[in-house]
């Protein structure tokens, strides 16, 4: 799991790549929560990202929990078919934003 960080249009975004799984998860957990905290609206871009585990979609909802308590704002785009699988079996569909893009989750912010 690699993540890298982009400042745009009063977001900050997360593009992740590689499998969120047992294994990568805690380098979500060491990053997401924290800047859902710090900034007003975090996108985290998850089209490089083929497979969620369990442990990643906690991880995940520890990130949604941070926003909703710090009155910030956690969106998720570019889920991949298997992921939005996932997303749909679990109910965390009705827990994120989730857009097809970056782009379209900025568009959301005007």
């Amino acid at each position: 799991m690699d993540l890298n960080e982009e400042a745009r249009d009063g977001a900050l975004i997360l593009h992740a790549s590689g499998r969120l799984d047992t294994n990568t998860a805690p380098i979500l957990e060491a990053a997401l929560p924290a800047q859902v905290e710090t900034n007003p609206v975090v996108i985290l871009n998850l089209s490089d990202v083929p497979y969620v585990s369990s442990a990643g979609l906690r991880v995940l909802l520890k990130g949604a929990k941070a926003g909703k308590a710090s009155g910030n704002q956690l969106i998720l785009s570019g889920l991949a078919e298997s992921v939005q699988e996932v997303f749909d079996i679990s109910g965390f569909t009705s827990i994120f934003v989730i857009t097809t893009t970056v782009d379209d989750a900025l568009a959301t912010l005007s």
